[in-house]
C-alpha cells in the first residue's frame, strides 16, 4: 500500500513540483534537498554535519570560537565521515577570521557562511577568489541588497522564532519584506521551521530552501547530552523565550532558549549588578562585563554536560514540535513527505467543483 501511495501519479507530480520549487537551492548547495542544518555551537560538529549531508541535506560546521587549528581538525574529521557537500559557518567578529577562511579554502570547503555581523568586501572576495561559495545573513531587505552587491551569493533570512542569537523580526514578516524583492540569489528561510508544509509555503513565496536547527539538535546523531534532548521533547513552544534586559544602559544580546533556573537567576544577577552600579560599587564597564560573563560556558554545560537547569538550553520556538529523538534521515524524509502531502491535498481541493457550481 505504501509503495502504491508513494508512486501514485498525484504524488509523483507533487514531488516534481517540490523539486522545481527548491531546485535553485539544491543547485547552489549541490544537494538532493534544499535544507541546511543551522550552525549551532557544540552541536553542529562532525557527526551531525556529516549525518545531514549523507541524508541528502547540507550540514554546516559551527566554527564559533574555534582556533584555525581546531577548525582544520573538525573539517578533516567531517570529510572522513562524508563525501557529500557541507559548509562552515564563521563568525565575522572572530579575531582570526582571515586565517579561518584560509583553513576552509585549504580543505576545499565548498561553501562558507559568514554570520554574526556584516562581512567586509575583502572577506567576501577572499572566499570567492579561493573557489568557495559565500553565504550571508540578511535581517532586512536593504542589507540583503547591499550584501548581494558586495558579492554574497546566497542569503539566509532568519526570524526571531529561531533559537540562539536572534533578531527582532519574525520570519513571517521578513519573508514578505524580502522574498518578493530579492530574487537574484538563492534565499533560504530560517526560524521556527519544523514541518515540510510550512517550508513549502515559503518556497512558493520565492524562497530557494530552508535552514533548520532545533529539530536536528534533538536528532539521534546529535552529540548533545540526552538530558538536553529530553528537555526539547518535553518543551512547548512558549518555553523557548528570549533573554530579558532589565536596563537599557546595560544591553543584553537577545538569545532564545528554554526557560530554566539559569535564565531566572540571570534576571536576579542583572538586578544585583545594577544595584552595585547605582551604589558606585562597580563602574559601568565592570557592571557590563559582569552581566556579559554570566553565561560564559553555559551553552557547553547544557549541551555537553547535560546541565539543563543552570546551563543555556538554546532552542527555537519550533521546539514544541519536537516529539521524539529521531535519526536525521528520518527527519529529512518526513519534511519532504509533508511538503508532498500538502501539494497533493491542495491539488485535490483545486480539482473539486465549487459549492456554487454544485448548486447551479
Amino acid at each position: 500500500m505504501d509503495a502504491q501511495i508513494t508512486t501514485s501519479p498525484a504524488r509523483i507530480q507533487a514531488r516534481q513540483t517540490l523539486q522545481r520549487l527548491w531546485q535553485p537551492g539544491c543547485d547552489f548547495l549541490g544537494t538532493d534537498v534544499a535544507i541546511l542544518g543551522g550552525a549551532m555551537s557544540w552541536v553542529s560538529e562532525r557527526h551531525l554535519v556529516s549525518a545531514i549531508s549523507n541524508a541528502g541535506g547540507f550540514g554546516v560546521i559551527a566554527c564559533g570560537a574555534m582556533t584555525p587549528e581546531r577548525l582544520s581538525e573538525e573539517i578533516a574529521a567531517t570529510k572522513a565521515l562524508t563525501t557529500k557537500p557541507f559548509g562552515v559557518n564563521l563568525i565575522t567578529m572572530h579575531p582570526d577570521l582571515d586565517k579561518l577562511v584560509s583553513v576552509c579554502l585549504e580543505h576545499a570547503v565548498g561553501h562558507v557562511v559568514l554570520a554574526g555581523g556584516v562581512p567586509t568586501g575583502a572577506t567576501i572576495r577572499q572566499v570567492r577568489d579561493g573557489g568557495a561559495r559565500v553565504v550571508g545573513f540578511a535581517p532586512a531587505l536593504a542589507l540583503g541588497k547591499r550584501l548581494v552587491k558586495m558579492g554574497i551569493e546566497a542569503l539566509v533570512i532568519e526570524g526571531s522564532e529561531a533559537g540562539g542569537h536572534i533578531g527582532p523580526v519574525s520570519l513571517t514578516v521578513l519573508a514578505q519584506e524580502i522574498l518578493p524583492h530579492l530574487q537574484s540569489v538563492p534565499v533560504f528561510v530560517a526560524g521556527g521551521l519544523a514541518r515540510g508544509d510550512a517550508i513549502l509555503g515559503y518556497l512558493e513565496q520565492g524562497a530557494s530552501g530552508a535552514q533548520l536547527g532545533t529539530l536536528f539538535a534533538a536528532s539521534s546523531e546529535s552529540i548533545a547530552h540526552e538530558r538536553f534532548k529530553k528537555a526539547f521533547v518535553r518543551a512547548s513552544a512558549r518555553d523557548a523565550v528570549t533573554s530579558v534586559q532589565l536596563d537599557e544602559r546595560f544591553p543584553v544580546i537577545p538569545v532564545r532558549g528554554l526557560n530554566n533556573a539559569g535564565s531566572r537567576r540571570f534576571l536576579a544577577h542583572q538586578a544585583e549588578t545594577l544595584k552595585k552600579f547605582q551604589n558606585e560599587e562597580l563602574t559601568r564597564e565592570d557592571a557590563q562585563l559582569e552581566i556579559e560573563h554570566f553565561w560564559a560556558g553555559a551553552l557547553r554545560r547544557a549541551v555537553i554536560e547535560g546541565d539543563v537547569e543552570e546551563g543555556s538550553v538554546m532552542a527555537g520556538q519550533s521546539v514544541g514540535l519536537v516529539k521524539a529523538v529521531r535519526p536525521v534521515a528520518e527527519i529529512l524524509h518526513d519534511l519532504v513527505e509533508q511538503a508532498v502531502d500538502a501539494l497533493v491535498a491542495r491539488d485535490t481541493r483545486m480539482a473539486q467543483p465549487s459549492l456554487q457550481g454544485n448548486l447551479g
